[in-house]
């Protein structure tokens, strides 16, 4: 047989992922306040799309224009009537592409942590208040967050000083973290400026006296202490505890009363006392702005008792195309006697503006599109769990990608997308999408399954009910699910125990005869 090249001629499918696209499917995994960036950017880029402000549509004078309303109408969901969800669009069924310093580990340890944490205590604090002008008010003052840097720089002036120490203070106030602690060590600071380490710390104890008590510090241990100085409460027993912090996470009880040379009242006031200390002081401060979390669904109750979805319309963008611009703009082309270089201006022109025009258009469609699909997909969420909604987190059903998508007739990975950085607002709260799609649990007698994070809470509810003389194993805990019906093997419930933070039977019954841990 001859080998050499030759023409053969195939047949196949393929799937070409055009820019318009990949653009639809970025659109649809995008939040609200994604997809509001996104459009500003569409809208500086191309000249034939609009903003709608306000309310006003195409009658307002703009009888030109086309709109693009990406809010959709509102779900009306009777359940007891079962009434169907509106049909969908058609789907786009691509396949999705593919230094802490120890206060948070021993906080976690102990079950309520050492202070505050780092993700709910943060304390806004007021900045200058400047009157003279007249515009300032009470509130901007109070809604303004002085930074951790600014406010220990207004102390240090105040404090006496010379200009040597003036310099050493502040490349120490640089090396300030977020947490407040001393993120380079000393030796390294002093020869960086050439001034001898007793120089630096000579300083660092001044600094050390700034409020809140406790900044400055170089470890948990010298941040703890600092603070339990001020209170007069840094007796030798307390310094022993607090060197032996890892034995605090361990919640090694045994192992601390021998080395405190305490009774066991005493080591149970020594570690409530740790306990209401700031391990990170200098979160107190304002850093990143907070930003507030806006749903991108609204879910309530209808008054005739039916689940009303609708899409937050306040943080959806809406976009105009400019038809008459471009009408005008392709009617034009001046005298026939135009040179062949503007001619070849002009046809670039219309080809610009053909390709915007085409832009324009798919993005209103991809907008409307991403409307009515989140709303659909939120709509069959809300069929799917309305007992959640009704009863609480006991009732939240098992459900999984595939279900959502064979009612409404998409793929998976449209689902995928639409739930992907989504939130939803119901009377129980603000969840994230994602958070309704759980882990199914059999039932002992074959009925209907159980979803894994309600399980998870009736865990949690039996453990925090338990006294200190009656602490559930895990096996007693299988025993009392299996009998509500639940079919879960032990090492599942040690499994979510642990997800939970929560120690075992034996360390849980130590701890609240020692009244270290809340008794039920």
């Amino acid at each position: 047989m001859a080998i050499g090249p030759r023409l053969e001629m195939r047949q196949g499918q393929s799937l070409v992922m055009t820019p318009q696209l990949q653009q639809a499917i970025k659109l649809l995994q995008l939040s609200n306040l994604e997809l509001t960036a996104y459009v500003e950017q569409e809208l500086e880029r191309n000249p034939l799309l609009e903003r709608q402000d306000g309310d006003g549509g195409p009658d307002d004078g703009r009888d030109a224009f086309d709109v693009a309303e990406t809010g959709g109408d509102a779900v009306r969901l009777d359940l007891e009537s079962d009434t169907s969800i509106a049909p969908a669009l058609e789907a786009m069924d691509v396949m999705p592409e593919g230094n802490d310093r120890g206060a948070d580990a021993a906080g976690e340890a102990m079950g309520e942590g050492l202070g505050p944490n780092s993700d709910s205590y943060i304390t806004g604090r007021g900045g200058d208040a400047r009157f003279e002008d007249g515009e300032s008010s009470l509130e901007q003052t109070l809604s303004e967050n002085q930074s951790l840097r600014s406010h220990v720089e207004d102390q240090w002036r105040l404090m006496p000083a010379s200009p040597a120490e003036r310099l050493i203070g502040q490349a120490l106030i640089d090396c300030l973290d977020e947490a407040g602690y001393l993120a380079e060590p000393l030796p390294e600071i002093a020869e960086r400026l050439g001034a001898p380490e007793a120089a630096v710390e000579a300083v660092l104890l001044k600094l050390q006296q700034i409020d809140p008590t406790g900044l400055f510090a170089r470890s948990l241990k010298e941040c703890l202490a600092l603070q339990l100085r001020e209170r007069d409460r840094l007796d030798p027993a307390m310094q022993c505890l607090l060197d032996h912090l890892e034995m605090l996470a361990r919640r090694d009880i045994p192992g601390l009363l021998k080395l405190c040379g305490v009774d066991q009242e005493d080591l149970t006031d020594m570690i409530k006392e740790v306990r209401a200390l700031n391990p990170k002081p200098g979160l107190m401060f304002g850093g990143e702005p907070v930003q507030t979390l806006i749903p991108d669904v609204f879910v309530r109750r209808g008054p005739d008792g039916a689940w009303l979805v609708e899409l937050n319309n306040d943080t959806l963008p809406r976009v105009l195309v400019n038809s008459r611009y471009y009408a005008s703009v392709a009617r034009g082309g001046g005298a026939k006697d135009k040179g062949a270089e503007a001619k070849e201006r002009d046809k670039a022109a219309k080809t610009y503006l053909s390709e915007c025009l085409n832009s324009a258009n798919w993005l209103v469609k991809s907008l409307d599109q991403r409307a009515q699909t989140i709303l659909k997909v939120a709509s069959e969420i809300v069929r799917q769990q309305e007992a959640f909604l009704r009863l609480g987190i006991n009732h939240l059903k098992p459900l999984n990608l595939k279900a959502v998508a064979e009612v409404i007739e998409m793929h998976e990975s449209t689902v995928s997308r639409v739930t992907s950085n989504k939130t939803m607002a119901t009377p129980r709260g603000i969840f994230e999408m994602k958070y309704f799609f759980t882990a199914s649990i059999s039932a002992t007698d074959g009925g209907e399954s159980f979803s894994a994070e309600a399980i998870r809470h009736r865990i949690k509810d039996l453990i925090d009910a338990e006294s200190a003389d009656d602490v559930l194993s895990d096996d007693k805990i299988v025993e009392i699910l299996a009998g509500k019906g639940v079919d879960i093997a032990r090492r599942t419930v040690a499994k979510y125990r642990e997800a939970m933070n929560i120690a075992s039977s034996v360390e849980r019954r130590r701890l609240k005869k020692a009244g270290l841990l809340p008794v039920g």
